[in-house]
């Protein structure tokens, strides 16, 4: 058996090639760079009012005061996505215009409405000042927050909802993204089952759907190939020949790789020529995990448990890292947070227990490790919001001291 830190190792040096795509920015949420991507034109465009007000220049507003009142003839009214205004202004002249609206050549002042005094009639209009003021006021400048091209995102980030706002405010129609992992999916198992109705005998088929809502937070595209019997050893060998002539990049599968009677999983994977490859880990839960890459393939296999929640552990700590591997993200930070209670666990062994994180009221990061840990309890990780990961090594882990937690179903970097 290897520790969960050699596991890694073998992991992050079994690396499958990844081909990128060019596709539209709008749809690229959840979607990895592959190169940096860069401002096609300055933002703002143009000098613009940040508030409705009135354009002039302020060299007229100077010497201004209670006493010494200044007016203006409102001679345009400019709105946000009009054509500018191309007429020089005279000393005596002002400009409508609204938040966004560009700044009228000759102007370089805003004055607000709330500060002015509108006077006059229909056809003639003026505005009373009674102070003077400085260049640029409530002007946002062009190029002042992106200029040409300065780097939006930068590559190997997985793209969220801001970035796609920079996108279209700044004309990226289509940047280029490594494609997403195709990920083939197997269950085995005589007692799983599809069905909703079941006899006391058998257990509903939770890890296909549990593994298949991750996908988009974990980037890849999910595909179910269903229930390998145990009786399916050969049925599996002839779809592991297809599998690896195909598209596919990892192949998952839940159950049949510990050392019963009918866990086939290990054994015919040991049929193929198999370049770095582990089985059992000192971890709970999910010490049977296997993993192989095949020689002279960019495709690799993850056996997971069979165990719901060992299962849930298996992917969320030796496939998720994979994939930011792969991915060429940077590597996962954890986050650390205060224990809240004592814990004890086998000295040799990982240990991914299901916690719940929250905060002090002077917000303080802590987590609490709940109560029923074993692997067939479902209820806790219902209750859970975090994994906290206790390193092989120690035994007790005491209240107050600081522990690393993952988020069960995002990246940590993702969420903060």
């Amino acid at each position: 058996m290897r520790s969960y830190n050699e596991a890694l190792k073998i992991l992050k040096n079994s690396n499958i090639k990844i081909h990128n795509e060019v596709i539209k920015s709008v749809d690229s949420l959840n979607r990895v760079c592959s190169s940096n991507i860069y401002s096609k034109s300055d933002y703002p465009s143009e000098n613009n009012t940040s508030l409705d007000g009135f354009a002039l220049n302020f060299e007229n507003t100077k010497k201004t005061s209670h006493n010494n009142l200044k007016k203006f003839k409102i001679v345009a009214t400019i709105s946000a996505g009009s054509k500018p205004y191309k007429k020089i202004l005279k000393k005596n002249e002002a400009i409508e215009i609204m938040t966004g609206g560009i700044m009228p050549k000759g102007t370089n002042t805003i004055i607000p409405f709330e500060e002015c005094t509108i006077t006059g009639d229909k056809k003639n209009k003026f505005i009373i000042i009674k102070k003077a003021y400085k260049k640029f006021n409530n002007v946002r400048f062009k190029g002042s927050d992106f200029k040409k091209k300065d780097i939006v995102v930068k590559k190997n980030t997985i793209i969220n909802p801001n970035h796609i706002m920079a996108f279209k405010a700044l004309g990226i129609e289509n940047i280029k993204v490594k494609k997403k992992l195709n990920v083939i999916f197997f269950s085995s198992g005589n007692e799983i089952s599809e069905k909703n109705q079941i006899s006391i005998w058998k257990i509903r088929n939770s890890n296909h759907h549990y593994l298949k809502s991750l996908n988009n937070n974990f980037l890849f595209n999910f595909k179910n190939l269903g229930i390998l019997k145990d009786n399916d050893e050969n049925k599996f060998y002839n779809h592991l020949i297809k599998i690896l002539k195909s598209k596919t990049d990892i192949i998952i599968t839940s159950g049949a790789v510990s050392a019963g009677k009918f866990d086939f999983i290990p054994r015919v994977i040991n049929k193929f020529k198999l370049s770095h490859k582990f089985k059992n880990i000192y971890i709970r839960p999910g010490k049977p995990i296997m993993f192989a890459k095949f020689k002279g393939k960019s495709k690799v296999i993850f056996g997971l448990p069979g165990n719901p929640i060992s299962a849930a552990a298996c992917f969320r700590f030796f496939v998720c890292p994979y994939i930011i591997n792969i991915l060429g993200l940077n590597s996962e930070k954890p986050i650390k947070a205060k224990l809240k209670n004592n814990f004890i666990k086998n000295k040799n062994f990982t240990r991914f227990a299901k916690s719940k994180l929250s905060t002090t009221k002077d917000g303080k990061i802590e987590v609490q490790i709940l109560k029923g840990q074993e692997s067939f309890r479902i209820k806790p990780f219902v209750k859970s919001n975090i994994w906290t990961l206790l390193p092989a090594g120690k035994s007790k882990f005491k209240k107050g001291e600081i522990v690393q937690c993952f988020f069960p179903n995002h990246f940590n970097e993702s969420l903060i």
